[in-house]
């Protein structure tokens, strides 16, 4: 009798263990639309035609390799980038919803704060020290474009 209750005791503690802790809340579609939206906003528009940054959002031709391997799991040139805005902006959605995640479980889901992480390593590689100058302007552009679109109605988000 013991040892079926010890059985049935361990089997009840093993099955539980084997339950998914609730993980924190994900980045929602509505967060990352504005994220996408504001950096494609806030990019600096150097106004030479050929800057050497491709599409709406200035990305260097290094990163969309790497982005495009890592969201499409194959590599595209930055003109193909440049050319297919669809496939940029799934791409952006999809490196977007990664850095926005990492720096809400960062900042125990404090939206501005993740959104200023974003923003700094968008333009740095780093998350933190965008206090001065040209970067200090660049994150509160983005920051100020992303509340703009989480306030707008979702139906008119693109």
């Amino acid at each position: 009798m013991r040892l079926l209750i010890s059985t049935l005791v361990a089997s009840v503690s093993l099955g539980l263990s084997a339950l998914p802790v609730p993980a924190q809340q994900s980045v929602s579609a509505t967060q990352v639309a504005a994220m996408v939206e504001a950096l494609r906003k806030a990019a600096p528009q150097t106004g030479k035609v050929n800057d050497g940054l491709y599409s709406d959002w200035q990305v260097q031709p290094g990163t969309v390799k790497a982005w495009s391997k890592f969201c499409l799991k194959k590599e595209i040139t930055p003109t193909q980038f440049e050319n297919n805005p669809a496939t940029a902006r799934q791409i952006i959605s999809c490196i977007t919803r990664r850095e926005l995640d990492k720096q809400l479980r960062a900042t125990n889901n404090n939206e501005t704060a993740a959104v200023n992480g974003v923003a700094c390593w968008w333009m740095t590689g780093n998350y933190t020290g965008c206090n001065s100058a040209f970067t200090a302007a660049y994150v509160r552009k983005v920051v100020a474009f992303y509340q703009q679109q989480r306030n707008k109605p979702s139906a008119t988000q693109s």
